[in-house]
């Protein structure tokens, strides 16, 4: 069953009680949706509701209450959350880092002898990181789109590197290309792919049989990076 919610009044940091359980709560309107959906929040271990125009927030109440418990279910199933900390690790480019916290260093954030090395004080350590590797991403992504920019002469108009909920990457129709930051942690194979696919947007803004085969074209690692990012594409999602 469901019970009032409580939080803010604007959705944000909003639970709900479903199948014994308080369960955190996203509220999301949508344009072009067509029928109110629920969809598992991986990053913050809670449901999304996803409401078309003029439909009220009773109809994703209504739907919560017939599927709480493949909500529940869901999110028991997600991976637990991998806290930065020191004696952690973080992946780069599909490869184990540890993270040693160096409270007396004063070079901010580097990488050594496959190490994530993180001075200042350890409260901080987290934000520090994070910020390293958004930045890190920045460098790293961007040239990997660069490369191939050149190689198939499909060429987004700007680049921009964000920390999303659920996609991997996008192209908008004004040839945007957008990437998350946590690809960063995939495997170079998985990058390139997703990297492809999104410049293949850029002359198919579809998933038509004619955006497949330029696909094919730019990546032999589509079969493998969809393997992979199904298997632990999640568990990157949790990272923190």
């Amino acid at each position: 069953m469901t019970e009032p919610l409580s939080g803010s009044a604007d959705g944000t940091g909003e639970t709900i009680h479903l199948a014994g359980r308080e369960v955190p709560l996203r509220w999301r309107s949508s344009a072009r949706a067509r029928r109110v959906s629920l969809r598992i929040d991986p990053r913050g271990g809670g449901v999304v509701v996803t409401l078309p125009p003029r439909v009220g927030r009773e109809a994703g109440l209504s739907l919560l209450r017939t599927h709480a418990d493949w909500v529940v279910a869901r999110i028991d199933t997600l991976p637990a959350p991998t806290p930065w900390q020191d004696g952690g690790q973080v992946l780069l480019d599909g490869r184990p880092h540890a993270i040693r916290h160096c409270p007396q260093g004063r070079r901010g954030v580097w990488i050594e002898d496959g190490a994530i090395l993180v001075s200042g004080e350890a409260p901080f350590l987290p934000r520090r990181l994070g910020a390293f590797l958004r930045r890190e991403a920045g460098v790293r992504l961007g040239a990997r789109v660069a490369e191939l920019a050149v190689q198939s002469g499909l060429r987004p108009r700007r680049l921009t590197i964000k920390d999303t909920s659920s996609r991997w990457g996008s192209c908008n129709a004004d040839g945007t290309v957008m990437l998350s930051w946590r690809l960063l942690m995939a495997p170079a194979e998985v990058q390139h792919y997703v990297i492809a696919h999104e410049l293949a947007h850029l002359r198919h803004l579809n998933h038509g049989p004619d955006f497949w085969a330029l696909v094919a074209t730019l990546t032999p690692h589509r079969r493998a990076a969809e393997a992979w990012l199904r298997r632990y594409g999640t568990a990157l999602l949790r990272a923190a």
